[in-house]
């Protein structure tokens, strides 16, 4: 589930698409409120970024960073759902449906897990998958700014388009190995789970569905992980053919 939400995974949101055909981009206003909502968010994201580098070095050591930089990435990792409502109403020619499932994954670990088992806020798998977004994110949203302005260093292309290939599979294993480390409070403390009998006759283990949902990861990770390899041969190339054709 959340697997889809780690390490520059997400899908291109339209905008900013590097392919040969281009398509018609978002008007004059809508294309406004992107460039300030991209911006806002990369800033988000940098000030996370400055509040890791900042704890870790007041305290010298790299455990239990997550309390540093919390208030930050809930607000800014929810904030991500805002990208749901540019494809629904059509400001991002992207997939509803593909967005909402990638940036609710992460919301999901942010609060369904992380915030509701207060026990994994202190393993170092957290800290895994936070660093990951966060590089993850500031190159994402970077991305997504300069593409909307006509203006994108090469380089940055190259970080949306190549760092995935460490950062993917780092967040990946930080987001599975909190869920494990959460599996025993969840099963002790009975956390959102509903036992029969009830008025509704409905049932519901939060401790299986956590389960289930690591196990998503096996068909999902390799398909997206595949799908950004391919989309890098194709974008890097193509750049490399405008180059050489200039």
């Amino acid at each position: 589930m959340a697997a889809s939400g780690s390490g520059g995974s997400r899908a291109d949101n339209g905008y900013g698409s590097q392919q040969p055909r281009r398509r018609k981009g978002p008007g004059a206003l809508a294309t406004a409120y992107l460039v300030i909502y991209n911006v806002v968010m990369t800033a988000g994201w940098l000030v996370i970024a400055v509040g890791l580098v900042r704890a870790y070095l007041a305290k010298g050591s790299y455990h239990s960073l997550y309390y540093s930089i919390e208030k930050p990435l809930k607000f800014f990792q929810t904030g991500a759902l805002l990208e749901i409502l540019h494809c629904a109403f059509g400001i991002v020619p992207s997939s509803v449906v593909l967005t909402a499932f990638q940036v609710m994954s992460r919301v999901f670990l942010t609060w369904a897990v992380t915030h509701s088992v207060k026990e994994v806020q202190s393993e170092d798998s957290v800290l895994l998958f936070v660093v990951a977004w966060t590089i993850t994110e500031i190159i994402r949203y970077s991305f997504y700014t300069f593409s909307l302005l006509n203006h994108l260093p090469y380089l940055i292309k190259w970080a949306r388009y190549t760092l995935f290939i460490v950062l993917y599979p780092m967040g990946v294993s930080g987001e599975l190995l909190t869920i494990y480390a959460a599996l025993p409070f969840v099963r002790q403390s009975g956390l959102y789970s509903i036992s029969l009998p009830n008025k509704y006759n409905f049932s519901f283990d939060y401790y299986t569905f956590l389960i289930l949902v690591m196990i998503s990861y096996i068909p999902i990770f390799p398909q997206l992980y595949f799908h950004m390899l391919h989309q890098r041969r194709k974008v890097l190339s193509h750049t490399e053919e405008h180059k050489k054709s200039e």
